[in-house]
C-alpha cells in the first residue's frame, strides 16, 4: 500500500454588493507526498523498486455574476492552477555495471505545469419572440496549458504549451408548452489543429402529458493531439519503465453522439414513482489508441496513434420511487458495447483485439435513503461494475508473460448514518455522521508483486473496506 501525506488549506470569499450581483474568489493550496514500492529505505533510488512524488499545487478562481431587472444575466470567470512536482520512478538494476550507472544518475525528475482559463457568458430572453419563449446564451472561453516534464536519466522530456479559444451560442426555445428545442454550436481554434473545429448540438424534448417525456439529441466534440495527458505517466512494466510517445502524423479525434430517451413520472399525494429508458450511440473518428513498439534500454515503449473508428453503444434503464419524502429508492443498469472497427495491438506478444480495455459491458447503481425522524437519516448505496478486459504485462515473478485477463465483477456496498440538529434558533445546523465504505470489501485480489511488477494492472473499486466519521457545522 502506498504511503500518502497531504496538507491543504483553502478559502472562499464572496461579496454581494447588490442582491443581483455576486463576486466570489477561492484559493486552495495543497502539498502532497506519495511513496510506493519497497519501504524502510533512506532514499528512493536505493529501493528495489519505488515511486516517489512530492506535489505543490495552487488553485484559484474568480467569478462575477450579475442579473439584470429584465432577467438577463452576465457571468465572467477566470481560474488557474500551478503545479510543481519532484518525482522518482525506478528499479534497482541487477547487473553490476547498470547498477553503478543507476547510482551515479538515478532517474529523478521534475514537472512544472500551469493552466489558465477564462471566459464570459451572456444570457438573455427577447421580450417578444415570434413563437413561444426563447433564451439565448453566447460567450467565449480561452484555455492555456503549459507543461515541462522531464527525467534526464530516461531521456524523457515533454515541453508543451497548448492553447484553445472557443466561441459558442445556444438557443433554449420553448416552442410550445409541450415542445422544447435546445440548439447550439461551438467553434474552437486549438494550436495543435490546423483549422477551426465546429461542434454542433441539438436536443428535442416532447411532453405528450404531465407524466411522459420523450427526448432525442445529437452532440459532437473533439480531443486535440496534445502530448501530455494521463496516458503519458511513467509506469512499471516488463521489468523496466514504460513510456509513451506520439505518432508524427497524429491528428485530432472527433466524436458524434446520439441519444433517445423515454421518461415516465407519476405523482400522487403521498408517493412518486417513475422510470427512464435511454439508448445511446457514439462514433469516434481517428480514435486515439496505444500500440506496443517493443522494448529499448529502459523498458517498454508505446505509441499513441490514430485508429480508424470506434463505437460505443448501449441502453440504460433507471427506476425511482419516493414515499412521502421519507423513503427514496433509485436504481439503474447500463448495458453497452465498446468496439474498435479494426483490432488494436496492445502487446506485441498477444493477438490484436477490437475490445476496449478497462471498459465494462454492464454496470449499475442502487441508492436507498431513509429520513428516520427529524434528527436521524441513513443512506445505503451500491455500485456494480461488470467484468472487463485487462492487459497484464509480464516480467514479475507471478506473471512471466503478457496476458489478457478478464476481471471479476464487483458490487461495492456503502452505508452512512447521520445525525443533524438545528441550533441557535435555526440559524445553524450540527451534523455528525459515520459509516462504512465497501462493506463487503469488494477489492482486487491479484495485485502484481516484486520490483518487476506491472504497475498499471490495477482495477476495481478504489478503496478496500473503510470506516469513516465526520462532523460539520453549517450555517442554516
Amino acid at each position: 500500500m502506498p504511503r500518502i501525506e497531504n496538507k491543504s488549506i483553502g478559502a472562499k470569499v464572496f461579496l454581494i454588493p447588490k442582491p443581483s450581483q455576486k463576486l466570489e474568489f477561492s484559493l486552495n493550496l495543497l502539498n502532497e507526498t506519495r511513496y510506493g514500492g519497497e519501504l524502510n529505505i533512506d532514499l528512493p533510488h536505493q529501493a528495489q523498486q519505488a515511486e516517489d512524488r512530492e506535489h505543490n499545487v495552487g488553485l484559484y478562481s474568480l467569478d462575477y455574476q450579475s442579473t439584470f431587472s429584465n432577467g438577463n444575466s452576465i457571468q465572467l470567470y477566470a481560474g488557474g492552477q500551478h503545479t510543481r512536482r519532484e518525482h522518482y520512478t525506478g528499479i534497482l538494476p541487477d547487473d553490476s555495471s547498470e547498477l553503478a550507472i543507476h547510482r551515479l544518475n538515478p532517474p529523478y525528475g521534475t514537472s512544472f505545469n500551469y493552466s489558465l482559463q477564462g471566459g464570459v457568458q451572456f444570457n438573455f430572453s427577447p421580450l417578444k419572440w415570434f413563437k413561444g419563449k426563447n433564451r439565448f446564451s453566447f460567450g467565449s472561453e480561452f484555455l492555456l496549458d503549459d507543461v515541462i516534464d522531464e527525467i534526464p536519466a530516461y531521456e524523457f522530456k515533454v515541453d508543451q504549451q497548448s492553447r484553445n479559444a472557443g466561441l459558442f451560442v445556444q438557443s433554449d426555445w420553448d416552442i410550445l408548452p409541450q415542445f422544447n428545442a435546445l440548439t447550439g454550436v461551438r467553434i474552437d481554434k486549438h494550436n495543435f489543429v490546423d483549422a477551426p473545429l465546429l461542434s454542433p448540438r441539438l436536443s428535442l424534448l416532447y411532453k405528450p402529458s404531465t407524466k411522459w417525456q420523450l427526448r432525442g439529441g445529437y452532440s459532437s466534440g473533439f480531443r486535440a493531439p496534445q502530448a501530455f495527458d494521463t496516458d503519458l505517466h511513467i509506469a512499471f512494466a516488463g521489468g523496466g519503465v514504460s513510456r509513451i510517445s506520439l505518432s508524427e502524423d497524429l491528428i485530432h479525434e472527433r466524436s458524434h453522439s446520439g441519444t433517445f430517451s423515454i421518461n415516465y413520472d407519476a405523482a400522487y399525494d403521498s408517493y412518486i414513482y417513475g422510470f427512464t429508458v435511454e439508448a445511446f450511440y457514439t462514433s469516434l473518428e481517428n480514435v486515439f489508441v496505444l500500440e506496443a513498439l517493443g522494448e529499448d534500454a529502459f523498458g517498454e515503449r508505446f505509441e499513441k496513434r490514430n485508429g480508424e473508428q470506434a463505437t460505443v453503444q448501449g441502453v440504460t434503464v433507471e427506476g425511482r420511487f419516493n414515499f412521502n419524502q421519507v423513503l427514496q429508492f433509485e436504481t439503474g443498469i447500463t448495458l453497452q458495447s465498446s468496439q474498435h472497427r479494426s483490432a488494436i495491438l496492445y502487446s506485441d506478444a498477444l493477438a490484436a483485439s477490437k475490445r476496449f480495455l478497462r471498459t465494462p459491458d454492464h454496470y449499475g447503481y442502487l441508492s436507498f435513503n431513509w429520513d428516520i425522524n427529524s434528527h436521524w437519516s441513513t443512506n445505503i448505496n451500491a455500485v456494480y461494475t461488470g467484468n472487463m478486459l485487462l492487459l497484464h504485462m509480464g516480467g514479475s515473478e507471478l506473471q512471466t508473460n503478457d496476458e489478457y485477463v478478464t476481471s471479476p465483477d464487483f458490487t461495492e456496498l456503502n452505508l452512512r448514518l447521520e445525525y443533524h440538529k438545528k441550533m441557535f434558533n435555526n440559524r445553524a445546523e450540527l451534523e455528525i455522521f459515520g459509516g462504512i465504505k465497501n462493506v463487503r470489501n469488494a477489492y482486487q485480489r491479484d495485485f502484481d508483486i516484486g520490483k518487476n511488477r506491472d504497475s498499471n494492472y490495477i482495477y476495481g473499486p478504489a478503496l478496500p473496506r473503510s470506516i469513516f466519521i465526520g462532523i460539520a457545522w453549517l450555517k442554516a
